[in-house]
């Protein structure tokens, strides 16, 4: 049987015991949250993936950390190459599915060219273009919207002149012809995906309506908020000489002055 000094001690112990307990489940509830945001963000880090992108202004995008900026997208379409497919050509010496790649390959590293040389960034490759997009910095300055114009030019210009000369000497096509939408809003620059096949992608409006105004030939056309965008000036070298629908997008048509 325990004595009164052994029943004392153990009673003192459990109070200091219970007591400094006490004061440990105080000190866990102050610094609890902090580790569980911490085991959070570490467990955050560890699922997280960071991947590269050519969207202008961003060389790195994270999964679950999204942005929001203000683009020009810029798609170019070879006009009728569905027709190129299905139809064969006597004369030449590559048709339909060979003759596509032929051309579409030409175009795509010309227009890549063109697109880098004006600072912006060719984000995807489509069947029969591409798609580019130009980050605008300022809307009150807009120097961004020049470089898609004149990236526009050079593409249906210089550039295509270089690629219908090609295909002609190599393979005895006939010229290529293609569209060129211009379109502005803003987008989301995110990464769209499931593990192991992830890839970047600004999501928005213009990208939408460039692909709708990309169908006229061998011409560029913009949409309205891409027009309301653009510098005004007395001595302006362009003009928008012609408004139209392309399917369920206002468009015009984006000509020099004589």
């Amino acid at each position: 049987m325990a004595t009164y000094n052994e029943l004392r001690v153990k009673g003192k112990n459990k109070k200091e015991v219970n007591s400094a307990l006490d004061n440990a489940e105080n000190i866990w509830k102050k610094v609890e949250k902090e580790f569980l945001v911490e085991k959070a963000m570490r467990t955050f880090a560890a699922e997280a993936v960071t991947v590269p992108t050519k969207i202008p202004g961003y060389p790195f995008i994270s999964s679950g950390k999204p942005e929001v900026a203000n683009f020009i997208a810029f798609i170019l379409d070879i006009r009728k190459s569905t027709d190129h497919l299905l139809t064969a050509i006597s004369s030449a010496k590559a048709s339909q599915l060979e003759r596509v790649l032929y051309e579409t390959t030409a175009i795509n590293t010309a227009g890549a060219l063109v697109i880098g040389n004006y600072n912006g960034g060719l984000t995807e490759y489509l069947g029969d273009g591409f798609l580019a997009l130009f980050k605008v910095e300022d809307e009150k300055s807009p120097s961004e919207v020049y470089d898609a114009h004149n990236a526009a030019q050079d593409c249906i210009n210089s550039a295509l002149d270089v690629v219908n000369e090609i295909i002609s000497e190599r393979y005895s096509l006939p010229k290529l012809a293609i569209g060129i939408g211009l379109a502005y809003s803003k987008a989301i620059v995110t990464i769209v995906g499931i593990e192991n096949n992830l890839h970047p992608k600004a999501i928005g409006e213009c990208v939408y309506r460039a692909s709708k105004l990309s169908g006229g030939y061998n011409e560029i056309n913009v949409d309205l908020k891409l027009k309301n965008l653009w510098p005004t000036s007395k001595d302006g070298k362009i003009r928008f000489n012609l408004y139209r629908k392309f399917y369920d997008v206002d468009g015009y048509l984006l000509e020099k002055k004589d």
